[in-house]
């Protein structure tokens, strides 16, 4: 019998204290995946983060903070940059449509290899700039790559016809919801990451009632 993964308590703990619900194939699934990026980060300098233990609590753990404001419709996860948070709620949500967008040759090379690896077939990854992609989306989550102006201008096309965006931000984002042209409809979340320092909060933002009549 093999011996246990030495972070499949942590991330069980994780996940309770969330209230996430797992099973042993979707735990076993994180666990894989914090291995591949190990590995491949070595040569390919795909995260700032480098230990399996940081990997659990800055991405695994921070990703799935977000599952009880995720809505059940197709996600596009635009820059995705080594699979996060895309890779780990496609995990938890094996039935629902992923998109995870980046520009990076590089680290689509690795998300792509993971995804096979993973078995994650109702994940699909796109390597193409923002500005170039055009396919329209229910729903976009990013972790925020740009102040949310500068976000929304960029995803302006992709959110066009209702579509909602939620931001993962490290810090409080009152100044930058405040820039927010009037049309749009804005909540802030905050989010509990277990073994994570400072604040997390979501930025959920979609089309106002009187932009949408």
């Amino acid at each position: 019998m093999s011996a246990a993964h030495p972070l499949a308590g942590p991330l069980a703990a994780g996940c309770d204290a969330m209230g996430v619900a797992l099973d042993a194939d979707q735990q076993a699934r994180l666990l894989a995946y914090i291995d591949l990026l190990h590995k491949w980060n070595a040569a390919f300098n795909l995260t700032a983060v480098r230990e399996p233990a940081a990997m659990l609590s800055r991405h695994i753990l921070d990703a799935l903070s977000v599952l009880p404001h995720l809505g059940p419709e197709a996600v596009l996860d635009v820059g995705t940059g080594a699979g996060i948070p895309g890779i780990p709620l496609a995990i938890a949500r094996p039935g629902q449509p992923f998109v995870l967008l980046d520009s990076n040759g590089k680290k689509t090379r690795f998300v792509r290899q993971a995804v096979q690896a993973l078995g994650l077939e109702h994940v699909e990854v796109v390597q193409s700039r923002v500005e170039q992609y055009r396919k329209p989306s229910p729903q976009v989550i990013s972790r925020a790559f740009a102040p949310l102006p500068e976000m929304l201008r960029l995803l302006g096309h992709i959110l066009a016809g209702g579509g909602r965006l939620l931001a993962m931000k490290a810090a409080a984002a009152e100044d930058e919801v405040a820039a927010l042209a009037g049309h749009w409809q804005v909540s802030l979340q905050p989010l509990r990451v277990p073994g994570s320092d400072g604040a997390r909060q979501l930025v959920i933002i979609e089309p106002s009632t009187e932009s949408v009549q």
